[in-house]
């Protein structure tokens, strides 16, 4: 693992999780993702369920991809977009590893701020993932990237209402370039959608929470990343190591926030032989 430093002064905080301006060709990835993953639902339309309904909001609906053969588990992949931005429909190739491996992946799409709150999201995923692990046997590896990060390692914090049967089913949480403390974003103008205050941001901050018992985690991060979401991988990694937790944490060279989830689309590629343990 390269060591970055992450001891910085920030005086401007929307710099500071601003990536699109940072990335050369930034803008562009938002229509990359959709055509890749266009095409990867074409390829596999067979074997594709799409825009399952989960919840009775619009915006609750699931995609399934199955692998050819009767599924080995479940991976369960949460997006990213600062829980404003985006849905499931972009990133339907990162499904191809796991297919790819024997693994059922899924991909809820939720409702955004400010409609909802981050809480009232976090029980989206929450439903969303209680509906696939009642149809997809075996155990469960979740993956999350940026705010999906977040709502992955909630899905784990000791304070997640998630059954009892499917927590002990899940055997893996990769957080990719994940967001674990959200009080610094109160300084961002993006609170004037996510309208978080000191006491949510709080509480819903899983390195301000514990782990559930026994998770074994892995923070995933681009050494090109804004250092802020440097530090807060670094960030979960070394609190939740106080607590009953099998937690790493993992920079890739030459990646940055946008292209750091290509891995997901190779069974071969680290970042997928680590979500599914296989070291």
């Amino acid at each position: 693992m390269k060591r970055i430093d992450t001891n910085y002064p920030i005086t401007d905080w929307d710099d500071a999780y601003a990536n699109a301006s940072h990335i050369p060709n930034g803008e562009s990835y938002i229509e990359h993702w959709s055509d890749r993953a266009a095409a990867f639902r074409q390829e596999q339309f067979e074997l594709g369920q799409i825009d399952l309904p989960y919840g009775a909001n619009s915006r609750n609906k699931l995609d399934i991809f199955w692998p050819a053969t009767p599924p080995k588990g479940l991976v369960f992949f949460v997006h990213g977009g600062y829980w404003m931005m985006l849905d499931k429909s972009y990133f339907s190739h990162l499904a191809n590893g796991a297919i790819t491996a024997g693994y059922a992946c899924v991909m809820p799409s939720y409702s955004l701020c400010p409609t909802l709150s981050i809480a009232d999201i976090f029980a989206e995923i929450c439903t969303a993932l209680e509906y696939a692990a009642a149809r997809i046997p075996g155990n469960i590896h979740l993956c999350g990237h940026s705010a999906g990060g977040h709502l992955v390692t909630s899905l784990i914090s000791d304070n997640s209402p998630l059954s009892t049967h499917t927590a002990s089913r899940i055997v893996k949480t990769l957080s990719i370039s994940g967001l674990h403390d959200l009080r610094p974003l109160l300084k961002t103008r993006m609170n004037e959608t996510l309208k978080l205050d000191k006491q949510s941001a709080t509480a819903l901050s899983p390195a301000l929470n514990m782990p559930k018992a026994q998770q074994t985690i892995n923070c995933w991060v681009g050494e090109n990343e804004r250092a802020e979401f440097i530090r807060q991988s670094e960030l979960l990694a070394t609190i939740w190591k106080s607590f009953d937790a099998n937690i790493h944490n993992t920079v890739e060279t030459n990646r940055h926030h946008f292209d750091i989830i290509d891995g997901l689309t190779d069974v071969n590629h680290p970042i997928m032989r680590t979500l599914l343990n296989r070291l």
